[in-house]
């Protein structure tokens, strides 16, 4: 009788079943990347038949990439705190994001990672769908980032000629590379030590008040 009745109400809540086979898939695609996740441990992870798994998704590679603009969707999230406050100096803005993204290193049960950065060195080579989905998600972070850049390039006088999407590219291929870096040396603090840089060139970029 226990078995059968979270069964029943998952069939009742289909978009919950659907999150709960995505937020597996994230946990286990974070800690072993998508080679090593097979689809029987994503059902053993939330509790799911691969028969109920194969209701939601053809195969591992539609979840994977689920999961991945889920990952997306939940980090501009957490980023937007950033830049929702519309009357703040852009450039205070740009702090706030610098500050976020430190955060993310301050969390003592898990390692900075990103979900996006480890499918595009995984998979974007061969699987034209991650490619898409880390292509969509990495280029929203940019735009974010150079639309604070191009108000503060406004607000504040620029010490240096510069475009703020190269500069936010820049900024990605350094946070994205730093995570990697951090989590293959097993270091928070570099990574922490690499955003301080970063924080430091972009204020470099403009002329002191």
């Amino acid at each position: 009788m226990s078995t059968k009745a979270p069964s029943s109400k998952r069939e009742r809540d289909p978009a919950a079943t659907r999150q709960r086979l995505i937020d597996a898939t994230v946990r286990l695609m974070v800690q072993q990347g998508f080679s090593a996740t097979s689809v029987d441990q994503i059902c053993q992870t939330a509790g799911m038949t691969k028969g109920g798994f194969f209701h939601h998704f053809e195969n591992k590679e539609a979840i994977g990439t689920a999961a991945v603009e889920w990952w997306g969707l939940m980090g501009t999230s957490l980023y937007a705190e950033a830049w929702k406050d519309t009357t703040l100096d852009p450039l205070d803005q740009l702090h706030r994001m610098f500050d976020i993204m430190v955060g993310f290193t301050q969390r003592s049960d898990e390692a900075c990672v990103c979900m996006v950065g480890m499918m595009s060195q995984e998979m974007s080579a061969t699987h034209p769908a991650f490619q898409a989905a880390c292509e969509k998600e990495l280029n929203l972070w940019t735009y974010n980032v150079a639309k604070m850049l191009t108000a503060a390039k406004k607000k504040h006088k620029p010490k240096t000629k510069f475009d703020p999407e190269r500069v936010a590219w820049f900024l990605n291929s350094l946070w994205q590379g730093s995570m990697l870096v951090g989590k293959t040396c097993r270091s928070q603090e570099l990574i922490r030590h690499n955003l301080k840089l970063a924080r430091s060139y972009v204020d470099g970029l403009f002329q002191a008040n």
